[in-house]
């Protein structure tokens, strides 16, 4: 009885809380996706830029990578636990959002005296792998957190302001951490990573989940009844409800899609940078801002017409017509090699691929989240990036042992079949009825 009464007196309602307001939902989710793209900016593109300037072989470069996005393999150990296990009074992800993102910023700070980089590699894999599992941990509890907050018909748009302020948050990183590289050195570079993550995290520090909810463990608040509700009390539970979900039909297809189609991606985010340095001659700074440039090109459209275009023509329908084009773009590329020494033919193609890959990473991830339930919501959102993570490093595993043997034009149009295969897999995708079967498994739980 008294339940109501003291949950909103207990909290100050003149500080903001994010499920009351779509303005500050945005706002939040923008600054913690900004905040990954910075360290996935760097790890992904302009320390692998650096190390193929410097000499590195493909294969280092590739194994540099895949420690990088290794673990972000393992997000479905953690994710099981933040579903269990959490601070109920300060929301039910906000506390591990929290924990991510101090973890980053120490993680940053610690790589960032790493004396000689480059003449130790593994302990540089070492650094990148600590450094990896915070941003993996932040992700996950992020992903769970919206999820939980957004409302469905916020999705898409919330998605494509997502994806997009994670795709600036890269290339900035991009640009001004491959400059510092080449200007300033290794250790500048890296604590510019500790300093912008710092930053943003007061953003989530000082914003709550739900009104009446702690900013902090030593101030007034207690937890919401609706957190209370979705809360799950043990183990069994969780993996049964998880393990139901998991393996709807529609629940695999998503998965597989998103396995091959961020497998692609991994695949050409990785050759990029050896391919414009090593056959084309350019230095790990001028690939650096050509790409940043597309990057961020398709980061601002990806804000402001990612959710727009999915809401007015359809997620499914949407993803097939990006997948297409990226077919096609890089089949382009691949046999244009007279062009190849145009930067300007290079730079169309970073531009046209970069926007599709930021609109096709808004829809995927759209349909995933749309498709979770919420009582295991960073469980399952967590197992599809976990299955995406996986095709990450089976695929990039793939750049050595393809470039041995085929040319350069080979090596690239092998992303093209690779998005095929993706595409073929997203025919059989039917999204409304995975919805009504998680709506069923509710009632059925009730």
């Amino acid at each position: 009885m008294q339940l109501t009464p003291s949950f909103a007196i207990s909290g100050s309602r003149r500080l903001p809380a994010m499920a009351d307001s779509t303005g500050l939902r945005y706002f939040n989710f923008i600054a913690l996706y900004f905040a990954q793209g910075i360290p996935e900016g760097m790890l992904t593109f302009g320390i692998p830029a650096w190390l193929a300037m410097n000499g590195k072989s493909p294969g280092e470069i590739a194994a540099f990578t895949n420690m990088a996005v290794l673990p972000w393999s393992f997000k479905f150990i953690v994710a099981p636990i933040m579903d269990r296990y959490t601070y109920l009074p300060m929301g039910r992800k906000r506390p591990w959002v929290l924990v991510g993102q101090a973890g980053l910023v120490l993680s940053c700070i610690l790589m960032a005296y790493e004396p000689d980089p480059l003449n130790n590699l593994n302990r540089l894999m070492l650094l990148a792998f600590v450094v990896a599992s915070f941003g993996a941990l932040q992700d996950v509890a992020t992903d769970g957190m919206a999820v939980d907050i957004i409302p469905a018909h916020q999705q898409a748009r919330a998605n494509g302001l997502m994806w997009g302020s994670k795709i600036v948050g890269m290339s900035v990183s991009l640009a001004i951490g491959s400059w510092l590289l080449s200007s300033y050195g290794f250790k500048a570079a890296i604590w510019m990573m500790a300093i912008v993550i710092g930053t943003t995290m007061l953003v989530p520090a000082f914003l709550r989940e739900k009104q009446g909810e702690r900013i902090a463990p030593w101030t007034k608040g207690q937890a919401s009844p609706e957190n209370l509700k979705w809360q799950l009390t043990n183990w069994r539970q969780i993996f049964q409800s998880l393990y139901r979900v998991f393996t709807l039909r529609n629940s695999i297809l998503i998965a597989l899609v998103l396995f091959v189609c961020q497998g692609g991606f991994k695949y050409m985010s990785t050759i990029m940078p050896i391919f414009t340095v090593m056959e084309l001659g350019w230095t790990n700074v001028d690939y650096s801002q050509y790409y940043a440039t597309a990057k961020l090109a398709g980061g601002l459209a990806g804000m402001l017409l990612g959710g727009i275009l999915i809401d007015k023509f359809g997620k499914k329908r949407m993803l097939n017509s990006y997948l297409l084009g990226m077919i096609v773009c890089v089949s382009i590329l691949a046999f244009s090699t007279r062009y190849w020494n145009d930067r300007s033919f290079i730079f169309a193609f970073m531009l046209a691929y970069n926007l599709l890959y930021t609109f096709s990473c808004i829809a995927v991830f759209a349909i995933a989240m749309q498709c979770c339930w919420k009582k295991v919501s960073a469980s399952q959102f967590t197992l599809y990036m976990t299955v995406a993570n996986l095709g990450q490093i089976v695929f990039s595993g793939f750049i050595g042992p393809i470039k041995s043997v085929f040319g350069w034009e080979l090596s690239l149009f092998a992303f093209a079949l690779i998005i095929g295969i993706a595409w073929l897999i997203l025919q059989f995708v039917d999204i409304d009825k995975q919805i009504s079967r998680v709506v069923d498994l509710e009632t059925k739980d009730v």
